[in-house]
């Protein structure tokens, strides 16, 4: 398993589809901020429209667009003519996904709206580092024989409604996340993070460790030895690219995995605390309480 993998295991990132939008004529469609743990996204399917965003930030959408919104930033959906007049909108919820429409005259922009799930905390090391938007075009990532696969296979398991299509759709929009990821750091537009630090194939593999083994006692030479590298170089690299120390980033992880463990709720925080490498349940608790913001019983219970 790949650390992105495991960090979306951690995150608890799950597809949500919410409705279809057919929207045709003068349309105007405002969202608000979604709540926490919650990341809109919109997949275009045909036509054309746009999107603004705060500060009068407008991205265009066309078939094979992907537009994911990390932080739940509030947007709004229109006609490419920029319309003063919405039209009517009418919604119909007899099948098992809602499907929003507008009646009109010229092109349909089809999208299929939904949103990734995710838990408030653990989802803050993917989601915390991203800018409001990620804007991905699946044509120029894919290429149009992967992205034309994609779209035929939404549009069939969305047209037909058989049973189990919003189970594969719901598949699909988490490796809708993935290649927004994957965009994003292929076209270096990452701020250092825990995303940069997977991306690089020789320090991905010191986080690869990490969160295989919380236990192990990881000193830097340790760790940069995992990567390939001198002590002195990986050091300088690691907090390059990921804007923390090695030490810092395996405190991170390891309360995150803690946390994954409570959860579970079949072993005692004593045993959580050596799975993640902690001797001293008092040294693990406060560690805990300070990068979580809460005690582990606490948490637990919660």
């Amino acid at each position: 398993m790949d650390a992105l993998t495991r960090i979306l295991e951690l995150a608890r990132v799950r597809g949500a589809l919410d409705l279809r939008c057919q929207l045709a004529g003068g349309f105007s469609l405002d969202h608000e901020d979604a709540g926490p743990g919650e990341a809109p996204f919109h997949l275009v399917l045909a036509g054309e429209g746009v999107m603004e965003l705060p500060g009068r930030r407008t991205l265009p959408l066309r078939a094979g667009d992907l537009v994911v919104l990390p932080h739940g930033t509030s947007h709004r959906v229109r006609d490419t003519r920029g319309t003063l007049h919405d039209a009517p909108i009418l919604l119909d919820a007899s099948g098992p996904l809602v499907l929003k429409s507008t009646a009109g005259e010229g092109p349909v922009l089809d999208l299929l709206c939904g949103r990734f799930v995710h838990a408030p905390d653990a989802g803050q090391l993917l989601f915390s580092t991203l800018p409001d938007a990620l804007h991905v075009s699946l044509a120029e990532a894919h290429g149009m024989a992967t992205l034309e696969a994609i779209v035929s296979v939404f549009r069939t398991e969305v047209g037909d409604l058989a049973p189990g299509a919003l189970a594969v759709v719901t598949a699909l929009s988490q490796a809708l996340l993935v290649f927004a990821l994957r965009a994003q750091l292929e076209h270096g537009l990452m701020p250092p993070s825990l995303l940069t630090l997977m991306a690089d194939p020789r320090l991905g593999r010191a986080l690869l460790a990490m969160l295989r083994d919380p236990a192990h006692e990881w000193t830097v030479e340790a760790l940069a030895a995992q990567a390939a590298m001198s002590r002195a170089t990986f050091a300088r690299h690691f907090e390059a690219k990921g804007k923390q120390s090695p030490h810092e980033v395996l405190t991170l992880l390891r309360m995150h995995l803690a946390a994954e463990f409570l959860r579970r709720g079949d072993l005692t925080a004593a045993a959580v605390a050596e799975r993640v490498g902690y001797r001293s349940e008092s040294a693990f608790g406060k560690t805990f309480l300070r990068i979580m913001g809460t005690t582990p019983a606490r948490f637990r219970r919660a």
